[in-house]
């Protein structure tokens, strides 16, 4: 079908008129890179947007209290409570598949009162005490050492996980932070490890200033006793959290002497939940970056399909001449598509291209800047460039359908008398 003959004929035609053949490419060209730019850009959004999530575990939630809107059997409205570390095997045995329920208390603040000292030094930072599938729920790379583990929640070692922060404000610079000791708020620790956040993208100078230890040490060390401040809780990969939390609700405020409605007691971040509606937001963008860009590309094909009726009428001789030697209708269309085909599958090709190079600078000068808010890594995957390849295909068929049709309809002798 393309033999040499063929393809000669093509060029020849494309080349009769290149004004006229470039500013008609030029159509496809900047619809199909409109389109692959559009999407490389939503994606961009959706990296930064998520990344904001962190590595933290997407099928999770957070849970804390708050005072209670509702009086229940005798106990007043605007109360206070507390979760207790017996909630934490109380829900484990109530809700099934969950894969992680972490109990968590907080102290201190990297923007408050100095609360942590080593020698002459001193600094402000988050004091967290974990159990060690925490590690699992919010990825770290340990950089020295280790994280906490269960024989430090057993035996309530008074243990210590610290920020990259932590260690700039506390060592010299090289000094060897593992097997030291700081003190906490008066209370002495001694470093089992240093960490910094996997891909953080959030409060990066808030999680570079914390400082990780034991539930149990945290729990003896500050007088917290039972209490539980908050739980990070993830549920297993086919259930989502969102699905189980309100199973979780009910069990707390029955086990708080809560009304059964009243919602505001029990606070929470369903993170699976805004993860969704974020993932949901950018999937309605990329439909609607496809549609503008389709449209766009649809005008540049309709050019084509113009472009193509003038090169027949133009050719309407030949045409003539070519059926009265014998030329079947069907070779007469398919050298119209097959010029029309190609011309669109170069120029959306060059298109793609463009995209391209356009998207590998905007990532060089990103990688050069450094992170910009909200914004990460915009790409588009081989998925949409074999997709941007069929509607290349397809749209060079409908471009040329027309022409081809308009050209075979003629008879041989109405086209040798046309001058």
């Amino acid at each position: 079908m393309f033999n040499r003959e063929r393809w000669s004929e093509i060029l020849e035609a494309l080349n009769a008129n290149k004004v006229r053949t470039v500013l008609t490419a030029f159509g496809v060209f900047w619809g199909i890179a409109i389109l692959v730019l559009l999407l490389a850009l939503t994606n961009g959004l959706r990296n930064g947007v998520t990344a904001d999530f962190g590595d933290f575990a997407t099928n999770s939630m957070f849970m804390w209290t708050q005072r209670t809107s509702k009086p229940y059997k005798g106990m007043p409205k605007s109360r206070y409570f507390n979760y207790k570390i017996d909630d934490v095997a109380a829900i484990k045995a109530a809700v099934p598949n969950l894969k992680y329920v972490s109990p968590r208390n907080q102290l201190g603040g990297y923007q408050g009162a100095n609360n942590v000292v080593r020698g002459m030094k001193t600094g402000a930072f988050q004091i967290y005490g974990d159990y060690p599938e925490f590690i699992k729920q919010k990825p770290m790379d340990i950089l020295q050492g280790r994280f906490i583990n269960y024989s430090d929640i057993n035996a309530k070692r008074k243990v210590c996980v610290i920020g990259p922060d932590v260690v700039k404000a506390l060592y010299d610079n090289g000094e060897d932070a593992v097997g030291s000791y700081i003190k906490i708020n008066g209370v002495n620790f001694m470093v089992v490890g240093t960490f910094k956040i996997t891909n953080s993208q959030g409060d990066s100078e808030e999680e570079a200033n914390t400082i990780f230890i034991p539930f149990t040490a945290f729990s003896q060390a500050f007088n917290y006793g039972e209490i539980v401040g908050w739980m990070a809780i993830t549920a297993e990969d086919n259930t989502p959290i969102t699905s189980v939390k309100e199973g979780i609700f009910s069990l707390m405020r029955e086990r708080h002497k809560i009304h059964p409605e009243d919602v505001r007691a029990i606070g929470h971040f369903d993170l699976a939940e805004q993860f969704g509606r974020i993932n949901g937001l950018f999937s309605i963008l990329s439909a609607v970056g496809y549609f503008v860009g389709a449209l766009i590309l649809m005008s540049g094909i309709i050019g084509i399909s113009n472009i193509m009726l003038i090169v027949v009428k133009e050719r309407t001789k030949e045409i003539g001449v070519r059926r009265a030697l014998g030329a079947t209708p069907w070779t007469i269309k398919g050298q119209i598509l097959q010029e029309s085909l190609i011309l669109t599958i170069l120029s959306g090709m060059v298109g793609i291209s463009f995209a391209a190079l356009v998207i590998w600078g905007m990532n060089a000068i990103l990688d050069s800047v450094g992170p910009v808010e909200n914004f990460a890594n915009p790409s588009v995957s081989m998925q949409v460039v074999f997709t941007a390849l069929i509607i290349l295909v397809v749209s060079g068929l409908l471009a040329g359908l027309i022409p081809a049709n308009s050209a075979t309809k003629m008879k041989p002798v109405d086209a040798l008398r046309i001058e």
